[in-house]
């Protein structure tokens, strides 16, 4: 049951590379990159617990390879670890060509999701079919 709900759970998410989105080395700001990670793994571990969940870390993010303008990207974030409160879902962010089919996983990184309760304490992860 727990893997159907890991393959159920995860996350893909497209975005364009804009100007408005890029450093002043013509890619993608890093913070930019950093705030669409964490929003996936937030939808990822919502989708998993159905539950309010919030990061409460982040680990070791590594860029390697710079996302140009003009690009498109594509988030997945995958549960890897359940705990008792706790989720770590990973996201890769990949990078391609809009006019090409090449494409490389650009950034990857992990984030702690715990859930809470209305008094923002935590609470186990659990999964409610609604």
């Amino acid at each position: 049951m727990i893997q159907e709900r890991v393959i159920a759970s995860e996350t893909r998410l497209f975005k364009a590379v804009f100007p408005n989105t890029t450093n002043h080395y013509d890619t993608l700001f890093g913070g930019t990159a950093m705030h669409w990670m964490d929003e996936v793994a937030f939808i990822t571990a919502t989708r998993y617990s159905r539950q309010r969940m919030v990061t409460v870390s982040s680990d070791r993010i590594d860029f390697t390879h710079a996302i140009p303008a003009g690009t498109i990207v594509e988030l997945v974030g995958q549960v890897v670890k359940v705990g008792r409160t706790s989720l770590r879902v990973r996201v890769d962010v990949f990078v391609e060509q809009m006019y090409a089919d090449h494409r490389i996983k650009a950034i990857s990184g992990e984030f702690s999701m715990v859930a809470i309760d209305e008094e923002k304490r935590p609470i186990p992860v659990e999964h409610r079919n609604e």
